[in-house]
């Protein structure tokens, strides 16, 4: 890359995408883009000094990127489509194109990385890492799938130094599209590995051989931090460590709720933190912790620096966040998109408020995982004491046929239970007022989230 200029971005507005833009703008490289929609992360990349447009137009591209062939970058997504007029002209005239993955691999292996890997939870854990070495002092910095809360972006920067591989570099490690195979890491968490993506997988298998190609990549001397039972010990040739919620090499104990916060002690082979409290509730995210603690702990953070960043990790954006807190009601959004994501965040939602009757709103993510998982969503929901079900968001997918929320409608098991539009749901929630209400989801429910706190905050 020591020729390149220009960096241009096919789904610049992606969350691994922006992250990667910010990146190359901070080290001074001229960025452009291109997205579906205007967002409030393409606005801010805007802001930052991104030429970003929203029409498929291949005179929109910057002409200087398009008369500097051999001087431009092009990064895209596998979610943009081959049949992409932009693709198409930028293939057929001889640029470099690369996928965003294999631009993060070559980037972050040039500094010692720590990868964070799972169907769910690597985002949480992998801005739990990232936050403990800043808030360390650790010399980092971190490509996330999430905006943290702490520092308003899902991208750190290192500071300036001649000796790249002296920077940790945290990663999260997306399984889709196999991205996470570019990566070497020194240090690896895997969070889970359970059935997704089955449109790009096929089965179950085909996931776990991923996630085994993924750990035996792993570098020789390296460390593995694994959820306990999770069968990928022998596919490795680093060190493997087990960690879960209160069992293997790193777990938590004396674990209570404070003051609507988990408060809990860690245990390592090598000792115990004391009395850390989480801002960010929610049992799953007490475990998250754990492995994130032992990461830390692995590349040379000292345990009372773990407690006091873990004291004042803030959370990821649509991760279990605060939208409103009053006394009439609790507003809560959550980005969980698999069925055991769901469980945990209400599990943990009814922990956290036992006197509450919980209404859940819910938008399935793609027609394919909706068929796949029907059951265990319609399970995972029936915790709620009231379930309002919307249409699902079809995300990179066209429709597929007999696939509807109707599948998962059917078999939740709350007695109070609805389907609707988006544009419906105001109006029934300003009928039945809830106490405790959550939305959640991967599509754009959140757009509708300054909608309902603004009716909640009426209604006071």
């Amino acid at each position: 890359m020591n020729n390149i200029r220009y960096v241009y971005f096919l789904g610049i507005g992606g969350i691994g995408m922006s992250a990667l833009a910010r990146w190359f703008l901070v080290n001074g490289y001229e960025v452009a883009g291109y997205d579906r929609t205007a967002t409030a992360l393409t606005n801010a990349l805007q802001q930052e000094g991104m030429a970003i447009h929203f029409e498929e137009d291949v005179e929109q591209i910057p002409a200087h990127f398009r008369e500097n062939r051999d001087e431009t970058l092009v990064i895209y997504t596998p979610a943009v489509p081959k049949t992409h007029q932009e693709y198409i002209y930028l293939t057929e005239h001889g640029f470099t194109l690369q996928k965003r993955s294999q631009v993060l691999g070559l980037l972050a292996g040039r500094m010692t990385t720590v990868a964070i890997a799972g169907t769910h939870g690597k985002t949480t854990t992998s801005s739990m890492v990232a936050h403990i070495l800043k808030d360390s002092g650790v010399n980092c910095a971190a490509f996330l799938g999430g905006i943290t809360q702490n520092y308003g972006t899902n991208f750190l920067l290192n500071e300036p130094t001649d000796d790249l591989s002296k920077v940790i570099c945290v990663v999260e490690a997306d399984e889709f599209d196999r991205s996470f195979l570019t990566l070497f890491p020194q240090v690896a968490i895997v969070t889970s590995t359970d059935a997704d993506h089955l449109d790009i997988y096929g089965d179950h298998n085909a996931v776990l051989d991923s996630f085994s190609a993924f750990v035996s990549q792993i570098k020789p001397d390296g460390t593995l931090f694994m959820k306990r039972g999770l069968a990928l010990a022998d596919r490795t040739p680093a060190t493997v460590y087990e960690y879960a919620l209160d069992e293997g090499s790193f777990y938590s104990k004396n674990l209570r709720i404070e003051n609507a916060c988990f408060v809990f002690d860690i245990v390592y082979p090598q000792g115990v933190i004391e009395n850390i409290a989480l801002q960010m509730p929610g049992f799953h995210n007490v475990e998250n912790a754990v492995a994130a603690a032992a990461a830390a702990l692995q590349v040379g953070v000292a345990p009372e620096q773990i407690r006091q960043a873990l004291g004042n990790y803030k959370g990821v954006k649509r991760r279990f966040e605060y939208i409103l807190k009053s006394k009439n009601v609790i507003f809560i959004d959550d980005y969980a998109h698999h069925p055991a994501e769901v469980f945990a965040f209400l599990s943990s939602l009814k922990a956290l408020y036992p006197e509450r009757k919980v209404t859940a709103i819910f938008q399935p993510h793609l027609f394919s995982r909706t068929r796949d998982f029907a059951d265990a969503f319609a399970k995972s929901l029936s915790l709620a004491d009231r379930v309002i079900l919307l249409d699902i968001y079809p995300a990179r997918e066209l429709p597929i046929e007999g696939v509807s929320a109707d599948l998962i409608f059917k078999s939740i098991l709350s007695e109070n239970k609805v389907q609707c539009t988006k544009a419906d749901l105001p109006d029934l929630l300003r009928k039945e007022p809830p106490e405790l209400v959550a939305t959640i989801g991967a599509g754009d429910i959140d757009q509708m989230i300054p909608v309902l706190r603004n009716l909640f905050e009426t209604n006071q």
